[in-house]
């Protein structure tokens, strides 16, 4: 790969974005590895969570403005061409693992808006974020405009947004974009340490159901919605080899060691309730 690179260590995948000399900025192409990399971690079992950072100094510093003035001018079409950043978020949206976005510098554009769809977003005390779309003359992307409003109050997203401010990490940190804040050093450590605190005691394929389940139900218009879906979940979870070793690792009081295969028995118990297209759909 020419723009990120992948290494797994401890069941995390770490993602690296790796364009240090562009500061990380993002590309099509770009997106399209991150693309085929969550393909792979989805289907790895060896790999319980995903840690996703950049190469040296910077985060991400947004959209690749190469093409100068003309970057983002598509040619006239019948329909507007899919946004390249939104293709990825919806396929990070759809993942099976917990992503922890461990932003270790300046993240603007895009290179914010990839991350909010990251479970968590661990920052680095001298990072800064920016909204910028309205000062480059477009407008807010990669599905920010329906997460941003749902991980930090609607009267601070517009703030962000309408001024294309460079925000700082405290701020960030106050309004809960930022899970935590950690100095530079001790970003990456701090990162596995938690990936390993989130999933390191807990069955993959549950994990897998209920990252979904709590995405999802952010957009269910009834609690009834959400219970259907639970009661498929706890039916059909019950009944597996996972639950049983769940069972008898505690009134044994020893470790579990899960069975279950997020790869070849991730059950379907959203149905007709929840139907989400697939992110190229």
């Amino acid at each position: 790969m020419a723009d990120i690179r992948v290494d797994v260590s401890d069941s995390v995948a770490t993602i690296t974005l790796d364009r240090p000399a562009q500061l990380n900025a993002f590309t099509v192409a770009m997106g399209e590895e991150l693309i085929a990399a969550f393909d792979t971690i989805d289907a790895e079992d060896g790999i319980r969570a995903v840690v996703l950072t950049g190469a040296g100094r910077a985060f991400c510093a947004g959209a690749d403005l190469a093409g100068g003035a003309e970057t983002f001018a598509a040619p006239q079409a019948v329909e507007a061409p899919r946004d390249a950043g939104g293709e990825l978020v919806l396929r990070m949206f759809e993942c099976r693992k917990p992503i922890i976005a461990a932003i270790n510098g300046p993240a603007v554009g895009v290179g914010v808006t990839l991350t909010l769809a990251a479970d968590f977003r661990l920052a680095a005390d001298t990072a800064k974020v920016g909204f910028v779309f309205n000062r480059r003359g477009i407008v807010p992307e990669s599905c920010s405009s329906w997460f941003l409003p749902r991980l930090v109050p609607m009267q601070k997203a517009l703030d962000w947004v309408y001024s294309g401010r460079l925000v700082e990490a405290a701020e960030a940190y106050e309004a809960g974009l930022f899970y935590a804040v950690h100095s530079p050093e001790s970003l990456l450590a701090e990162a596995y340490s938690f990936a390993d605190r989130l999933t390191g005691q807990s069955a993959p394929v549950s994990v897998a159901l209920s990252r979904q389940m709590l995405w999802r139900g952010l957009g269910a218009e009834h609690p009834m919605i959400m219970h259907r879906v639970e009661s498929r979940g706890v039916h059909l979870r019950g009944l597996s080899a996972d639950a049983r070793e769940g069972v008898s690792s505690f009134l044994q009081k020893r470790a579990a060691q899960f069975p279950g295969s997020v790869a070849t028995e991730y059950p379907d118990i959203f149905g007709a309730d929840l139907p989400v297209p697939r992110y190229r759909d």
